[in-house]
């Protein structure tokens, strides 16, 4: 459902990604791993059709990004590390108006927005304004605008900040969930969330993406036989450090 063929971001001098192919299917949950500033959120950003790529080629659900961007945006949830929240609205009321201007209407709206208020455990604050909310609630509500148009594709962008502990355990619950006829991909730099759900993981660090796959899988070929993502990661990154990638 994603496909993105040697999508490269370059801002001025800046190389933000560089070459970077990979997919994802449905029914899969992908972590994308790396420190701040690697370049996952500018992926995220291409994928949801906020920036393009200068070169190469992003697909998704059969949509190039460049030639059908609103197309794509109605197949997709997108999360941001920033997602903006109008902070004086009752929360019910901003959820019912991104759902309105995502075109739905009638006993359809109201059904999808019980069922993201359920999803995403927002009935103790939905009579609360957004700017009255703990960073944890305002997450799981810009997690809702991603959810109330039931997209087939999500994309999130570290959906755990802000979260305490059982927090993070619900959340990896819902996305659990949620796989099912979904192609979900999310970026984190918390190693333990992307252990925890993911089928795939995706790792990237200055840009490039050093590996893709199951971890067991990456550590064998990487010479790290039985290695966790954590250990895995390290010597990735270590090794392209050291001038051998």
């Amino acid at each position: 459902m994603i496909q993105v063929e040697s999508a490269t971001r370059i801002y001025g001098s800046l190389t933000a990604v560089d070459d970077v192919s990979f997919s994802v299917e449905r029914d899969e949950i992908v972590g994308f791993v790396g420190p701040n500033g690697a370049g996952k959120s500018t992926v995220l950003k291409m994928l949801s059709t906020f920036i393009l790529p200068t070169s190469g080629r992003v697909v998704v659900d059969g949509l190039d990004v460049v030639e059908q961007p609103l197309e794509v945006r109605r197949r997709i949830g997108y999360l941001a590390g920033d997602t903006p929240l109008y902070q004086e609205m009752r929360v019910d009321r901003f959820l019912r108006f991104v759902g309105t201007a995502r075109g739905l209407r009638g006993d359809y709206l109201h059904e999808r927005f019980a069922a993201t208020v359920e999803v995403c455990g927002l009935e103790s604050v939905l009579l609360k304004r957004v700017n009255e909310c703990s960073t944890g609630f305002r997450q799981r509500l810009g997690l809702a605008t991603a959810m109330i148009h039931d997209p087939p594709i999500l994309l999130l962008d570290e959906p755990t900040h802000g979260f305490d502990p059982l927090q993070v355990l619900a959340f990896r619950d819902l996305l659990r969930s949620l796989r099912p006829q979904r192609a979900i991909l999310f970026s984190t730099h918390i190693i333990a969330d992307v252990e925890a759900i993911s089928d795939r993981v995706l790792i990237i660090h200055q840009g490039r993406l050093l590996g893709s796959g199951p971890v067991a899988a990456m550590a064998e070929a990487a010479g790290v036989p039985g290695a966790g993502l954590e250990e895995l990661f390290a010597h990735l990154v270590s090794h392209v450090s050291h001038g051998h990638g």
